[in-house]
């Protein structure tokens, strides 16, 4: 297995020891655990980024919104009474 050293300053590496305490993980769990669920969640920041991107490029659904009126930009503007 690959092993990679990352040098922390004493804040950070105190920081580090406390959040895997409070875990109740080892040090080297933590910061393993810690890399693998940024990596996960970037991947489905990607792709849920991708789908936003092939469903608002869908000129169907554009003209979809279009002919149903839906219109979502700001309200009109209220005078200071609740609506």
């Amino acid at each position: 297995m690959s092993a990679l050293n990352v040098d922390f300053d004493d804040e950070e590496l105190e920081a580090i020891r406390e959040m895997a305490r409070e875990r109740g993980l080892t040090m080297k769990a933590f910061v393993r655990s810690s890399t693998t669920d940024a990596i996960a969640q970037h991947r489905a920041l990607k792709e849920a980024a991708a789908e936003f991107q092939r469903v608002f490029h869908d000129s169907a659904l554009a003209d979809a919104i279009a002919a149903a009126g839906l219109d979502d930009g700001p309200a009109g503007h209220r005078s200071g009474q609740a609506a």
